[in-house]
């Protein structure tokens, strides 16, 4: 969706936008990078540096890894065992769980002693048992 908005943004045809994107994922010492460079110099003439420069941009706002997926499935995988069927309510508790747990250590100080709500919000939670939807028990 972003490169079909850069190209309406440029008036240039998606394909022409896409081809930028595969001609910068190229290493700089391959041939058939320069040859599409001059290719695409030819189409886009003096817009040629400005799309250059957004798709650049653009790519580098993607998150290209596996590694996302993968880190989930290995924090999920250790809850799995204890159940062969994953019902829905299941699911629901354990997306909360891992949503409301803060961190205990993280490559990013920021990060610790704080939960992923709490990390997307940019607001502290209060107490997991008040999000279920229970009354917190108060002596008096």
């Amino acid at each position: 969706m972003d490169l079909a908005a850069l190209s309406r943004r440029w008036q240039i045809g998606s394909a022409t936008a896409r081809e930028v994107l595969e001609m910068q994922a190229l290493p700089l010492s391959d041939r058939r990078r320069w040859r599409r460079e001059a290719a695409l110099r030819e189409t886009l003439r003096g817009r040629y540096h400005g799309v250059c420069a957004d798709v650049e941009e653009l790519s580098a706002r993607v998150v290209r890894a596996s590694s996302l997926v993968e880190n989930l499935n290995s924090r999920l995988r250790n809850y799995f065992f204890l159940r062969r069927h994953l019902g829905e309510d299941y699911l629901a508790l354990l997306q909360f769980f891992l949503n409301h747990r803060r961190y205990l250590r993280s490559e990013h100080p920021q990060r610790v002693g704080k939960s992923p709500t709490e990390l997307l919000t940019g607001e502290p939670h209060r107490h997991w048992l008040e999000l279920l939807g229970y009354a917190p028990y108060e002596r008096n």
